[in-house]
Order: C-alpha cells, then structure tokens, then sequence
C-alpha cells in the first residue's frame, strides 16, 4: 500500500478528510475492541499457541506492548458493559478514559459516570475522579541519589544507594510477560548489543546482602564490581532452583523411572524432559506454532495420568500453565483442573491478571 503526504489537498479538503479518517479510526478502534473482547472470552490464542492473549497481540496483530496491553484491559471492561464501545465509536470516549473510569464503574453507577466523562479530556476526567473519588494524600519522600559522576569510573556502591544501577551484566531479553498488572517497571534498557542497564529499588536489607556478597568476593571480585556480583549470585540461584526443579545434579544416581501408576514423576525423566524441551513450553498448534513460554512450566502427562498415563520420558512434556489448563479442558471438558493432569505444580502462583 503506496500512502503519500496529501500536498494536493486544498485546507478545506484537508480538514474534511482528516475529520472523516478520525471518526473511521474511532469506529474501527471500538470494532477491534469488540472483537478482541469476543476473542478474549472464547481464548481462541490458546488454541492459537500462544500462552496469553498479550503475546498473540503483540505478535500476531503487531500491536506495541502499551497498545495491547490498553486494548486488552478495554475491552475486558467492555465485556461487562457493551455500552462503551457505542461511545468509543462516537469519539465520546477515549481508550485512555476508559481504562481511568474501569476501576470505578458499578453496575449502579456507570451510566452515570460514562455520561460524565462523555467528551472530556483524559485530564479532565483525572480530575472529575478526583474529586468523586478521593485518595489519601501521599507521603513525603525524600532520597539521597549519588551525585553523577564527572568521569567514567567503576561502578562502585554508594552507602546511601537504594537504587543499584549495572552497565555491564548481559542479560537474556525478558519474554513477554501473560498481561501483568501495570505497576512502575525497574529499568532494563540496551547499552550495546552486549551491555544493559538494570536499576531497581532495594530494601535495606538487599543493600546489606550486596555489601556482604561483595566483602565476601573481593579475593575474586577486589573491586567490588555490582554486575559481577549480581552475575555471581544468579548464577548460583540458577543452579540451585535446576536442583530444586528439574533434579538437576553434577552426579546423577541410577533411577529406575516412575513408579507404576505414581503422579510423581522421577527426577531423571524430569532432567531428560527438561532437555528435550528445553525447558520451554511444548505446545504447538493447528498451524505448528510452538508456544516456547519458559515462565509457570509445568510437566505434564501426554497420555493423562487420570487414564492411565505414566510418567516415562515420552509420556512426559512441558507446558506452560495456560496450555496445560487448555490440554487438560480439551480431554476433560471445561470446568476440570490442569492439575488433574499435571505432574505436579513446578513454578510460582501465576501473575494477577486483569479482571475477566
């Protein structure tokens, strides 16, 4: 599609069509909503390969992160009210006011509040909340920073530092996370194309540890660089949750598999799995997509334990806990629990997700 600048356009022709494409993008932005809602409610990325309706957003419709994750929380509210997307449509609402009216609108109080914010700005609308729904006032902060440096020089740790900042730790590029509530992200951004910056807020208690792993490593480390201290450290948590995990040992024990008909699953086939899959989700769909989630794996049964399935290494797979849930609705039917196919639950409870 060849799009050029309209330089033959008289004004008046100019201010008409921009017009008219604004309300065209209006109408097809509340379109998508519907029918990302509808998609949402049927979970058809699932089926799709993808863990979560965030991933096939941004990598199937090509949306940036912010845009899927704004469409995505709009159109879960529009689910329970169907009368914002004729607003969004008419340009009365924005997707900005809506996400800043969701966390407030009731079945008893919606028509009211949507009336209200009808054709105000997202400022105005910040406002008109403020005043309906007052907050505490927030409390003073005040935070030492060390002062920037006139030169380059090693990174070394301030006494009053809450912040730790590392420019030479490389890092694996994070997957995208299953549509994780919005807070305030901790900084993670390129240098080169081996080099990131990371800056997070510590607690005292983190600041005392680094200073200890530091004192501890200065017969390796004598500069008490943070990147390689932090290096250090996930590299031994690493392969402490790999034990912990997969069973994963410099000097594997003789096993003799999975006990007939036991859930467990033995440590070697869990190794053997593990590898195989490396360590990413299984899950591939009708169009051979493969999912490759690497967060919440679980293992699961091929052929399901609850008909007999046993936990050799070709029954065995990984799958991402969504996926997991969906294979184990696929052969139980809705309403049943992954975990009567899974293994067992490996990883952490899932992120909060946005309301349904």
């Amino acid at each position: 599609m060849n799009i050029d600048i309209p330089h033959h356009l008289s004004d008046e022709e100019l201010e008409a069509q921009l017009k008219s494409l604004a309300r065209g993008e209006q109408e097809a932005t509340a379109r998508l909503i519907s029918h990302l809602a509808e998609f949402d409610a049927r979970r058809l990325y699932l089926g799709a390969g993808f863990s979560s309706l965030f991933t096939y957003c941004c990598e199937v419709l090509h949306l940036s992160e912010p845009a899927a994750y704004n469409r995505i929380d709009v159109a879960r509210t529009v689910r329970k009210l169907p009368d914002i997307l004729r607003m969004l449509g008419e340009g009365s609402l924005s997707l900005a006011t809506v996400r800043l009216l969701a966390p407030h609108l009731t079945d008893d109080n919606h028509q009211e509040l949507l009336a209200a914010a009808a054709g105000r700005s997202k400022r105005e609308v910040e406002q008109m909340l403020a005043g309906l729904f007052p907050r505490p006032d927030v409390p003073t902060l005040i935070r030492k920073l060390p002062a920037a440096p006139s030169l380059p020089t090693p990174p070394v740790p301030s006494e009053a530092a809450a912040i730790v900042a590392v420019s030479s730790l490389p890092v694996a590029s994070p997957s995208p996370p299953p549509l994780p509530v919005q807070t305030s992200r901790p900084v993670l951004k390129p240098l080169a194309a081996d080099r990131y910056e990371i800056r997070f807020t510590a607690t005292a208690d983190t600041r005392e540890k680094l200073r200890l792993a530091q004192d501890l490593l200065r017969h390796a480390v004598p500069n008490g660089d943070v990147a390689q201290v932090i290096d250090r450290a996930l590299t031994a948590l690493l392969k402490d949750l790999a034990r912990k995990k997969i069973g994963a040992t410099d000097r594997p024990r003789t096993s003799r598999g999975t006990a007939p008909g036991s859930r467990d699953v033995a440590a070697n086939v869990r190794r053997m799995a593990w590898s195989r899959d490396d360590g990413r989700c299984s899950f591939v769909s009708k169009s051979g997509r493969r999912c490759n989630a690497r967060a919440f794996i679980e293992f699961d049964h091929v052929e399901p334990y609850g008909v007999g399935g046993e936990g050799t290494v070709e029954n065995i797979r990984l799958l991402c806990r969504a996926h997991n849930a969906f294979e184990s609705e696929r052969f139980y039917g809705r309403g049943r629990p992954s975990s009567a196919n899974s293994s067992r639950e490996e990883f952490a409870p899932p992120p909060v997700p946005l309301p349904p």
